[in-house]
């Protein structure tokens, strides 16, 4: 029950923000009041927790660049993505997450898993990509829209990247930790507001699903997963993630009546193959070191 409602919560992520831009909101005032509200809820729950937040500047410093590429930047282009793309898509390039998370270990010399099972189902998850794109067709996805929604997976593969070398191991408890980052996030996207359009009246279905989307998929969700890692093990919350896209292509198309042809479904197929593949776990380790961290840090994802 627990598995399905925290795969409920995180796939229907990609529906709340589709609704908020139906109903008028611009892509960084949902971005500010997703950050906002998320870091309410985990202030919340790690003051209950009696966890404090770091102290350390150079803590602080590494949190801000972690919230720009975990937050800050993903959230923004699902937000400008979708305005031209399906809610469902969108799941489904999210999905994509760990396969540039494994591209980025090995670019860098981290991944040291190199099983030719491993590689197999890295070069299985970009054709999947290629699939859903379809760049051969005048119906193929390959737009800036699209291209911004990928953009976003790999924005979330560098900021695990980055703060498994960079954040893991330091001083504060992880509550306080991502409701720290968090912080940071609600400051650079509020210091962005100036630049950004002015409201233009948002309807009440807006507003509601971006509360809904900060205090549920942003807030709540951390705190499920972490404590499903505890109670269940890190493969039952990455076992998850699968179920991310196949929540968000369902909801999009029965809440918002979306559509997907047989090219994407099976593009998504195939991604999540690779996906799978690339999580093939090495004798004495997890499946690769960034989603080791991610799990152990407890970044969200969508």
């Amino acid at each position: 029950m627990r598995m399905a409602l925290l795969a409920l919560l995180w796939g229907s992520s990609f529906l709340w923000i589709k609704i908020a831009l139906n109903g008028g909101l611009a892509p960084l005032h949902i971005t500010v009041i997703r950050c906002a509200l998320g870091a309410a809820v985990l202030l919340a729950l790690a003051r209950s927790a009696r966890q404090r937040l770091p102290r350390s500047r150079r803590t602080w410093a590494h949190l801000v660049v972690a919230a720009f590429f975990c937050n800050v930047l993903p959230f923004f282009l699902f937000g400008v993505g979708e305005q031209t793309v399906d809610s469902g898509v969108a799941g489904v390039l999210n999905a994509t997450t760990p396969l540039w998370s494994m591209g980025i270990g090995l670019a860098l010399g981290s991944e040291r898993g190199r099983h030719p099972l491993r590689l197999t189902g890295l070069l299985l998850g970009f054709a999947g990509v290629l699939l859903v794109f379809a760049p051969w067709q005048e119906s193929g996805l390959t737009s800036w829209g699209a291209l911004l929604l990928l953009a976003a997976a790999v924005s979330y593969a560098v900021a695990f990247a980055y703060m498994a070398r960079h954040l893991l191991g330091r001083d504060g408890a992880p509550l306080a930790l991502s409701a720290s980052q968090l912080i940071a996030a609600t400051g650079l996207t509020t210091l962005a507001l100036p630049a950004g359009p002015g409201v233009g009246g948002p309807t009440v279905g807006a507003l509601l699903a971006v509360v809904a989307l900060g205090i549920f998929g942003t807030g709540l969700t951390f705190h499920l997963n972490s404590r499903l890692i505890a109670d269940e093990g890190p493969t039952a919350a990455a076992t998850v993630g699968y179920l991310l896209p196949v929540v968000s292509v369902a909801l999009g198309a029965l809440v918002l009546g979306e559509q997907l042809n047989a090219r994407v479904v099976t593009g998504m197929a195939v991604v999540l193959i690779g996906v799978g593949l690339t999580r093939t776990r090495r004798p004495g380790g997890p499946a690769d070191g960034t989603t080791g961290a991610r799990r152990r840090l407890g970044s969200t994802t969508g």
